[in-house]
This record gives C-alpha cells, structure tokens and sequence, in this order.
C-alpha cells in the first residue's frame, strides 16, 4: 500500500506536528505533502521523510509572513498530484483536509478543527485592532469565498477523525459530516512526576491571537506574581510590550528546556480556546495543576476542583482549575482560588490521570 501524508505546513513543533510524528512512526516511508516546509524547524522523524512542497514555498517572506498568502492555499493544496497513492492521510487545521485524492485511494482526515481563520476564530486573526484596515477589508471580501471551498472540499474526504469531541462538533455543524474521535498523543516516556515547585507559573504557547497569551501577562503583571513564557509569534512585540517586571519571556526552548520549565513551575495556565491542547497534558504528566479557560477541547482533559470523585468518569481526583471568562479579573481571581487549595492537587494523582493519552494508545 503507497501512503502519502499530508500537512498544512512545517514551520515548528506544536500540537499538530507531535500527531504527524506518529504518523511518520506508522508509515516510515510515506513522503509529507505540505504548503511550506522551513528546514530545522520540526522534529527529526519528521524530517527524515521525503517533504513535498508547493509553488508557495518560493513566494518572497513566506517563511515569516506565510498567513499573508492565505487566499492562495485551496488552490495551491488542490493541485498536489498524489496518483498512484493508495492511502491519504492529511493532518488538518486550514486546508490539508482539500488535497485531491486519486480515484480509488481512500483519503482520511486527522482533524484538529474546520479553518479556524475563517470560522469561529476569525475575528480573533481579523477583528478590530486584530488586523489592519486593509487585511480587515479584504478577508470581509474574501472569507465568504473560503468558507465555500472549505465546505465543499470536505467532499474529497472518506472519513474524518477529529481530535477531540468539542472538535468533531464543530465537523458537524459546519461541514454536515460525522467524525470519530482519537485525542492526540503525548509522549509520557519524555515526562517525570515533579514535587519541586520553584515558585512561578508557566505559558507554554505559540503567541498567536486566538492563544490569549496577554491574558496570562496582564493578570500576572496585575497581581505581581511571576511567570515564564515560553514561544514564539506573530503577537511577540504587543505581548512584551503588556509586560511588567515580573514576567520572564524564555523564546523558544528545545524539548528539555520545556519539560525543565514544567518541573519546576507551581501550576500551567492556559488561557485561550483550543481545539483539543496538548501542553496541559504535558504539564500534568508532570505532575502539575492546570489553570484553564473553561471552554473547547480543555474540558475533556483537565478534571477542574470540584468534580473529582463526585463524577464517576474521574478517578483520580482534581487536576486543576477553570476559570470561564477571558477577561484578566477571571484569570486572576482563577490563580486566587487556585493558591487557596493548591495542597489538595497530588502530582502521581493528575500523572495518572493522563496516562490515557499515551503515544502507543494514539498509535
């Protein structure tokens, strides 16, 4: 059987590109059809592969600026040739899910969410104070165009698999289409229960606006308590501009600098909407609470104080706290609740709880 893996594009490693590495694990020799690949920026599994990439890759600053040509990835995903392949297999949050599979191959999608920049997390790329006048004017114009090709090409899919169950939703209500549900995995050979708490709070987060990375640097400014950032972004220059002296920005940082920052941190926060969100599962593989925005795929992984036993599907006891507005007051008083009953959170406890999600299961 001939495989061919498809991705939006490689630009580093987030939650999409730890799926697609177990994928390249499954099938070692299938080559990754992408947008655009920067060489040096996802793991060695994954650049072992044969990479293919589109007519976009030679476009000038695409590198940095690679959302600008957003407008051009239906059709540049669409005339990907994939004949003679037997299986696609495409990891999707914007267009990979639109590749054209040849007749006779069966085309499955991992679907980490319908393109979020056109659906429900557009005004958070394109709103007021989001985005120039300019952008703003055109994607007015050109969203109602890539919503229609992004319904219609769910048509060149056989069958979904969505990341999460809050993920599979948003599958039916856009796209009219069912989809099973596979969490995505974390490598819990990487990560070791911690009792160290160094005192600071820890973001794990690329800075993309949907992410709501300022949330997390207003409050902790506001309430004068510490807190390291790890990431990277388009939002980096606004973020630090919102920073106060309290907040540490770390940059981007290899594997073992991140699992060194989750060891020593008194809790995670979590501050946006995702789809599904596999750094909370990281942190609590840790060992460690987690301060979340009650809202999106979070729900289904963190057990907030207040359900633990009382809810049969939790065994193991509460793995942090919600808090269920993104506003800096709902943050804040979040972390309050959270330093009053921080004793009640038993690392081996939240470790366990994630065991769930391990790699080999997600194989």
């Amino acid at each position: 059987m001939r495989v061919a893996l498809v991705h939006d594009w490689l630009t580093g490693m987030r939650g999409g590109e730890r799926c697609l590495e177990v994928f390249c694990e499954i099938f070692p020799d299938a080559p990754i059809y992408t947008l655009l690949h920067v060489p040096g920026s996802v793991s060695a599994i994954i650049e072992r592969h044969p990479i293919v990439t589109s007519p976009l890759q030679g476009l000038p600053g695409v590198e940095r600026f690679y959302r600008y040509y957003l407008p051009l990835f239906p059709a540049a995903v669409s005339a990907f040739d994939l004949t003679g392949y037997d299986l696609i297999l495409s990891s999707s949050h914007c267009v990979a899910k639109g590749v054209r599979a040849p007749p006779g191959a069966c085309h499955i999608s991992y679907i980490h969410t319908p393109m979020r920049y056109v659906w429900d997390q557009y005004e958070q790329y394109f709103g007021k104070g989001r985005a120039s006048p300019l952008v703003r004017m055109a994607m007015a114009a050109l969203r109602p165009v890539l919503q229609r090709w992004d319904v219609s090409s769910n048509d060149r899919v056989d069958a979904f698999v969505a990341n999460s169950r809050f993920v599979a939703e948003r599958v039916r209500r856009i796209y009219g289409r069912e989809a099973d549900v596979i969490a995505p995995p974390v490598d819990l050979d990487r990560f070791a229960v911690s009792t160290r708490d160094d005192g600071y709070y820890l973001v794990v987060s690329a800075f993309a606006p949907y992410k709501r990375v300022d949330l997390a640097i207003e409050a902790f400014t506001r309430m004068r308590r510490p807190l390291k950032v790890i990431g990277g972004g388009q939002e980096e220059r606004r973020l630090r501009a919102l920073a106060g002296p309290g907040i540490e920005f770390l940059g981007q940082c290899s594997d073992d600098e991140v699992r060194e920052a989750y060891a020593g941190c008194r809790a995670l926060v979590f501050p946006g909407e995702e789809d599904f969100g596999i750094v909370p599962l990281e942190a609590m593989a840790c060992g460690k609470p987690v301060i979340a925005y009650g809202r999106g795929g979070v729900v289904e992984t963190v057990v907030p104080i207040g359900a633990g036993r009382a809810n049969g599907r939790w065994k193991e006891g509460p793995t942090g706290v919600f808090f269920h507005e993104q506003t800096v007051e709902a943050l804040s008083a979040a972390v309050e609740t959270f330093e009053a009953v921080r004793h009640r959170f038993d690392p081996e406890r939240i470790r366990r709880h994630v065991e769930r999600y391990d790699r080999a299961r997600f194989r």
